[in-house]
């Protein structure tokens, strides 16, 4: 299932707390869960500087445990709004000739 992970603000955490060595754990993690496809896309927002991950994961509790792997979830310095998607259903309606699955 693809999952949609949106970092969210985390209250009382300061700039400070973020050292160059807990980021460099973070990169790491993140490369680790990329070459096992885990993590299939990653970016940032461009209106702010927070992350923006898409996910391959079984459901949302195996996404909750794959982010909460990573050092700055493990820290409470960051957190992540997690998102299961679906494919659209909407050409179903213009070419399957019903609705899929009762949506929409």
């Amino acid at each position: 299932m693809k999952i949609l992970a949106l970092e969210k603000d985390v209250p009382e955490v300061s700039v400070e707390q973020f050292t160059t060595d807990l980021l460099r754990r973070e990169a790491e993690r993140a490369w680790e869960l990329h070459q096992a496809g885990v993590i299939r896309e990653l970016y940032f927002r461009g209106d702010k500087q927070m992350a923006v991950l898409v996910l391959e994961c079984a459901d949302a509790i195996e996404a909750k445990r794959v982010l909460e792997s990573l050092p700055l979830v493990r820290e409470r310095l960051i957190d992540f709004e997690i998102i299961p998607l679906v494919a659209y259903p909407g050409f179903a309606r213009l070419f399957g000739g019903g609705l899929y699955e009762g949506r929409f």
